[in-house]
């Protein structure tokens, strides 16, 4: 896939890997932390800097093409981002437009920052490293709907590769051994038969069983039996929406994990979620609840060897349980990934 960015100093991808992820949307920060100041972070080893004027967010590199400072060491005054060293003004656009210790002089064209489309959703900031043109945004309309109740949990940072981190989350054999402190349930292992289909931008499975997502402290209140559908959407290479109906007619959990590659493995998670249900309950427990699950998810995935998810088929051994991780790996093979895949 050819393209007109150059790769990332020190970049940890190969190539051709990095060349089939830089065109997808990755959230990179939360709204809220980028409000009077400049923020820096890094997706895919490129650095970054959003910063937000009168006009908008801005995403640039993080570098002043003067003296090579990171700009996000610097601030905004008006419409305007200012670097620390030498006071060059950029505007909104990535272009230079003033540069103090000659303010009378032409500026060279050069003095253009590399800029990336911004879009906030979701309570966060997304960007494409691909540009204008960058591919399908995922789908997480729940967040908007007024019937819902948004719940922002702090990112989760790991390191770990995005892929495996994602592979986890999809997984519905692991609950009974690895979440047994939060939802899981050792004497209910069995993992009834499901279905993953294709779907437009991803895949979908649709899995039912007995096993409750009610934390253990709220264990009674799942009826005995009760069939949990969880439905599970995936937008590749990293983007995977969870709805979890519950006991009551039309009670609905909506969880997005949105795995942004740092490198190749370091990954900071992002996880909105929203529920049209106990509206009226302590947000506290919420949180808790979801920092221990991904807690525990986070000491198996930290663990696991090959570091990188292997999109070989024939490299790891597979179940009945596996269809979606199957399917999964199908997926980022079928984006260009190599099969010894590094991210």
């Amino acid at each position: 896939m050819a393209h007109q960015i150059a790769y990332p100093r020190g970049c940890t991808f190969t190539e051709s890997d990095w060349d089939a992820l830089y065109p997808f949307w990755y959230p990179i920060a939360f709204s809220h932390d980028v409000k009077d100041r400049p923020h820096s972070t890094t997706l895919l080893d490129q650095r970054l800097v959003i910063w937000r004027t009168p006009t908008g967010l801005s995403i640039a590199n993080d570098i002043c093409l003067h003296r090579g400072i990171p700009l996000s060491m610097g601030h905004v005054a008006g419409d305007q981002l200012v670097c620390k060293y030498h006071g060059f003004h950029y505007a909104a656009d990535g272009q230079c437009t003033l540069v103090p210790a000659n303010p009378g002089t032409a500026i060279p064209k050069k003095l253009c920052l590399k800029t990336y489309p911004a879009k906030e959703a979701y309570g966060l900031i997304w960007t494409s490293l691909g540009g204008n043109e960058p591919f399908d945004f995922p789908d997480f309309h729940e967040w908007d709907d007024p019937d819902y109740q948004q719940i922002l949990p702090d990112a989760v940072n790991l390191n770990a590769a995005a892929g495996r981190q994602v592979e986890g989350f999809l997984d519905v054999g692991h609950f009974a051994w690895v979440h047994t402190d939060t939802f899981g349930d050792r004497a209910n292992p069995v993992v009834p038969r499901y279905e993953v289909r294709k779907t437009e931008n991803g895949i979908r499975a649709e899995y039912l069983s007995t096993v409750s997502n009610f934390p253990k402290a709220m264990q009674h209140r799942a009826p005995k039996d009760f069939q949990w559908l969880r439905v599970f959407d995936v937008f590749f290479p990293f983007t995977a929406r969870l709805t979890v109906s519950f006991p009551e007619d039309g009670q609905r959990l909506c969880v997005l994990n949105a795995a942004s590659p740092i490198s190749a493995r370091k990954t900071r998670v992002f996880c909105p979620i929203c529920r049209n249900f106990d509206k009226d309950m302590p947000l506290e427990p919420v949180y808790e609840f979801n920092y221990q699950v991904f807690a525990e998810d986070k000491e198996v995935v930290e663990a696991q060897y090959p570091e990188d998810l292997p999109l070989d088929i024939a490299s790891e051994a597979h179940i009945g349980a596996d269809l979606t991780s199957i399917a999964y790996r199908k997926g980022l093979r079928s984006l260009g990934l190599g099969a010894a895949y590094t991210a």
